[in-house]
């Protein structure tokens, strides 16, 4: 590996719809003030040394919304720039048990709501969202969830 790959290869991370059994989503907000201002986001972050993307992604959940998870669908895994190796691997978490935040210190400021799907696709399309990877895997998620509610109504051969 060159110096050049060194230096632009970064650790993955996780990007987590986690949706309640009433279809409402974990939304997070915070102010980024080098950003400009309060942004939303999903759950998820930088994937710590020996976890897998899924490993990441739990812990991730768990910190962000306390929330456990029993069912777990990746929605794809995406480059994060073109000028690194790193990949941000996104999940659809349902089955949800929810106790206490385990924010870090440089989390605190991180604001949990639950929000219906339409609303957090909408802030998306609004621009109201910091990184790319969370509108990615509302989209996905939102498309998942469709395909798998069409197959339980067909029943037959659809």
């Amino acid at each position: 590996m060159t110096e050049t790959t060194r230096q632009k290869a970064k650790r993955d991370a996780s990007v987590i719809v986690a949706r309640d059994a009433e279809g409402l989503v974990a939304v997070l907000t915070a102010e980024f003030t080098q950003h400009g201002g309060e942004y939303v986001f999903l759950p998820g972050g930088r994937r710590e040394e020996g976890e897998t993307p899924e490993d990441c992604a739990r812990r991730e959940l768990r910190e962000e919304a306390g929330a456990i998870a029993q069912t777990w669908r990746p929605l794809g895994s995406y480059a994060i720039t073109l000028d690194s190796t790193a990949r941000v691997h996104l999940f659809l978490a349902e089955g949800l048990t929810c106790g206490p935040q385990q924010l870090t210190p440089s989390e605190e400021s991180f604001k949990l709501m639950w929000w219906p799907m339409p609303d957090a696709i909408r802030a998306a399309t609004e621009g109201r969202f910091l990184l790319q990877g969370g509108p990615l895997a509302l989209l996905l998620a939102q498309q998942a969830i469709a395909v798998g509610s069409s197959r339980q109504r067909d029943g037959c051969g659809a």
